[in-house]
């Protein structure tokens, strides 16, 4: 994927790591930036063209698709972080999970795979992807199911020549982890990492060391990983 001369689609791109997605693509010479939020008005980057959309309503993103039909990179990073448990949390915020992370994303991979042949898809996912601590239940698992959303429309997609990608990170220093008191990383470092690991082709990238760490332990008893430091 050559992001010079590029059209792309960010979602959630008013803040966080989406307003930086949609900045670095314009510095590498992107045709074309559609700016997405639901308040799209709250989008403050020169140079992008906003659009309204919601990634949960069905009917949003078929009106976005409608509009934004030359694109040929989407950047699946609107998310959500109730900090609901699966146990005793609350459902709706559950689902709500569930419907960003997941649904939001096929529904936005449905509408836009039609014309991405030769073009690709980044989907923003998480470390927690692979693992999971108390109040990240609902997320958690969301982003699991993301990730083989991934994997899955990847094998999909192959036939198109639609490159699918993955991005995986840790704690990230933006509005989502305001509460979080644990090291974070620099949103623009992660953001550059994730569109040079795009150009190069790869299917997954691992941003930092601890989602490096997370990855690796998969292949261990998950106790140890779990055992108190």
């Amino acid at each position: 994927m050559q992001i010079n001369g590029a059209i792309a689609l960010v979602t959630g791109a008013n803040r966080g790591l989406g307003r930086h997605f949609a900045a670095q693509l314009l510095e590498r010479g992107a045709t074309k930036v559609y700016a997405t939020a639901r308040r799209p008005e709250l989008v403050d980057l020169p140079g992008v063209e906003t659009l309204r959309l919601d990634i949960t309503d069905p009917q949003s993103v078929a009106a976005a698709a409608a509009i934004a039909g030359d694109v040929t990179l989407l950047v699946n990073n609107a998310g959500i972080s109730t900090g609901a448990g699966l146990v005793t949390g609350d459902l709706d915020l559950v689902r709500r999970e569930m419907d960003t992370h997941f649904w939001g994303t096929l529904h936005m991979i449905r509408a836009f795979a039609p014309r991405l042949g030769g073009g690709a898809i980044l989907n923003v996912l998480s470390a927690l992807s692979w693992f999971a601590y108390p109040g990240t239940g609902a997320y958690a698992a969301a982003k699991a199911a993301a990730w083989n959303l991934t994997n899955a429309v990847r094998l999909e997609l192959a036939d198109q020549q639609t490159q699918v990608t993955g991005l995986l990170l840790g704690a990230a220093a933006t509005d989502m982890t305001a509460g979080y008191d644990g090291p974070t990383s620099d949103p623009a470092v992660i953001v550059k990492a994730a569109l040079d690991g795009l150009e190069a082709g790869l299917w997954e990238i691992v941003a930092d060391d601890w989602t490096a760490h997370v990855k690796a332990s998969l292949a261990g008893d998950p106790r140890t990983f779990y055992a108190p430091q």
